[in-house]
């Protein structure tokens, strides 16, 4: 990163060294650490719950920063993972200096680091959330020579007490401006902090949902970031939450990315938007149309939704979001622009450059050509997710795809040009896989098919196991008939899953 444009960098750190956070090294640390008069580092590492735990650190001397720095430090594994048996639980905590950052809520001068997990003999721990990434991400790139990116749609409820000035309407919330946006102000602040953080953010915005309860309202709100390296669009994601939910702390609001949080009413989602990448440049178009490597993946996608799911919707809240007739997906399909389909081929300014000019008579020069930014997205996920996990999962996915043989044909049997749950084609729908309907059946999937997510040592069968113990766990196979018109049960169930993951 040029010292010129370090300017407009929001990460503190890179601005200062005017280097890019990649370039990160641990010399680069200490010295913004001493010229800053930094009093406290934080280790955050991932718990098997998803959620970011954090080890403190205030500063006492140059000798502690550099062995804390170089050494890291040992934490009880099995208070973070259920499948580490506590007589041998020890694991080391490394930070990656690539993602340090100035902690935005700290209420002395703080750089929190994430870190990655090792064993007692110095390596990378194979069932630690990060690692199975790592290594999906690999298997994928040694299997097709092409590499992986990412980025999150991170939807979410602003819960506050009801108010009177400026009332929404339900349901009818999409890119709602202030004052009839009434949280917009802290979604703009959760961004600047989480680009502080080293986050890529394409932009925020309201939600379709708005709801008003007897004493709350509740508010749907959007963050969307841009295509990154997947194990970085994972971190950011995870990095995210935590923003949010401190804010809403600050704010004395809950802050809520479950699925559901009342049925009737959107659900909050988790999409993810995918590329795949080969020497710097975007494979998935050729010729101004969806190459046959985007359509690979597609059909790893959707032959492998089913035991996605398993990462991606890990409550029995999720399957009250994931409901026909919904824009949340059912039927395992793909189509252009279409929202009621599992994998969404969206507008990618495909040979498209000059409506700038065209909305700006007065520009002489023609719009720069910034390549090709064309994704699919994937729309099942929801805030559930294991979000490491379940992007390896689409690492593997997509690994399977541009492997099997029949892949175009898969593709080319699941396309879908048509809104699926249109009353004309009542048929087609009924036609088409659907995905699993419970995390029960998300588990049964995950079992049919855990020798892919296996193979090349990618996931270890513990982690199979546990996520299929936790997901059977709870019995949810008649779900939908059980709590169909039960209002208090769905409440029951929306406060014990308010704040999961």
């Amino acid at each position: 990163m040029e010292k010129s444009g370090a300017s407009l960098v929001p990460n503190k750190i890179a601005r200062y060294l005017g280097k890019s956070s990649e370039e990160f090294t641990r010399a680069d640390i200490i010295k913004y650490i001493r010229d800053n008069n930094i009093e406290a580092i934080n280790f955050r590492h991932l718990g098997g719950d998803g959620r970011l735990k954090t080890l403190n650190f205030v500063i006492t001397s140059l000798s502690q920063i550099e062995q804390i720095l170089a050494s890291g430090e040992r934490v009880d594994g099995s208070s973070l993972f259920s499948y580490i048996d506590s007589s041998s639980s020890d694991l080391y905590i490394v930070p990656r200096y690539r993602s340090a950052f100035v902690n935005p809520f700290s209420s002395v001068p703080a750089i929190d680091i994430l870190c990655s997990y090792y064993t007692k003999e110095g390596q990378p721990l194979g069932s630690s959330p990060e690692n199975i990434l790592s290594k999906a991400h690999e298997s994928l790139k040694k299997s097709t020579g092409m590499s992986f990116e990412a980025m999150g749609e991170l939807e979410y409820y602003v819960i506050a007490p009801k108010q009177s000035l400026y009332p929404a309407s339900s349901q009818r919330g999409y890119q709602e401006s202030a004052p009839f946006c009434r949280w917009e102000s802290l979604r703009y602040e959760a961004m600047q902090y989480i680009a502080q953080c080293g986050g890529k953010i394409k932009y925020g915005h309201s939600e379709v949902g708005h709801i008003y309860g007897e004493e709350n309202e509740m508010e749907q709100n959007e963050i969307e970031f841009t295509p990154v390296n997947v194990e970085d669009a994972a971190d950011q994601l995870v990095v995210a939450k935590w923003v949010l939910r401190m804010l809403g702390k600050r704010y004395g609001v809950n802050i809520s990315f479950a699925p559901k949080i009342l049925v009737g009413h959107a659900g909050s989602g988790l999409h993810f938007h995918t590329r795949i990448m080969k020497d710097g440049t975007n494979v998935m178009v050729k010729g101004g149309a969806l190459s046959d490597v985007a359509k690979k993946a597609i059909a790893g996608y959707l032959t492998l939704a089913p035991s996605v799911t398993a990462f991606a919707n890990t409550i029995p809240l999720s399957f009250l979001r994931l409901v026909p007739h919904q824009e949340a997906p059912t039927n395992i399909c793909w189509g252009d622009r279409n929202r009621s389909v599992l994998v969404r081929v969206p507008l990618g300014w495909l040979g498209i450059n000059n409506m700038a000019k065209d909305a700006n008579p007065m520009e002489n020069e023609d719009s720069p050509d910034f390549g090709s930014n064309q994704t699919v997205e994937f729309r099942s996920p929801d805030g559930s997710a294991n979000i490491h996990m379940v992007l390896a999962g689409l690492c593997v996915a997509a690994r399977h795809g541009l492997t099997m043989e029949n892949a175009l044909d898969v593709a080319n049997k699941l396309y879908v040009g048509v809104n699926i749950f249109a009353p004309e084609n009542k048929e087609l729908q009924e036609s088409l896989p659907q995905l699993p309907d419970s995390c029960y059946a998300a588990a049964d999937s995950l079992l049919k098919d855990r020798a892919l997510y296996e193979a090349d040592g990618v996931f270890p069968p513990t982690v199979i196991d546990g996520m299929v113990k936790i997901l059977k766990s709870y019995n949810d196979k008649d779900l939908s008939q059980r709590y169909y018109g039960n209002g208090p049960a769905i409440q029951k169930l929306v406060d014990e899953f308010l704040h999961h993951s």
